[in-house]
């Protein structure tokens, strides 16, 4: 099976910053923690405060759609649904 990768950047409004901010640390944590993750990464541009780059990489389908699906029914997911995301997703 091919693994999955996700690259792009998110834009945080700035009413959000701090509450995603507290959170990132913990989502890292606990996405790195996850059965089929390879590779987990996201890192605020330091020009652009707001502008955070992203890299996610899981073993196969299942497991990336695995962390998608926690991810909406977590805490992260409440305190992001006012994120834009631009990303694109990709099997090799």
């Amino acid at each position: 099976m091919p693994n999955v990768t996700l690259s792009g950047h998110i834009e945080v409004p700035s009413e959000d910053l701090n509450a995603v901010l507290a959170e990132l640390p913990n989502h890292i944590t606990l996405t790195q923690q996850e059965a089929g993750c390879n590779a987990f990464t996201v890192v605020r541009d330091s020009n652009n405060p707001q502008h955070f780059d992203v890299y996610e990489e899981f073993t196969d389908k299942a497991a990336f759609e695995k962390h998608q699906a926690r991810v909406k029914a977590s805490h992260w997911g409440e305190i992001t649904k006012n994120v834009e995301w631009f990303y694109t997703v990709a099997e090799a």
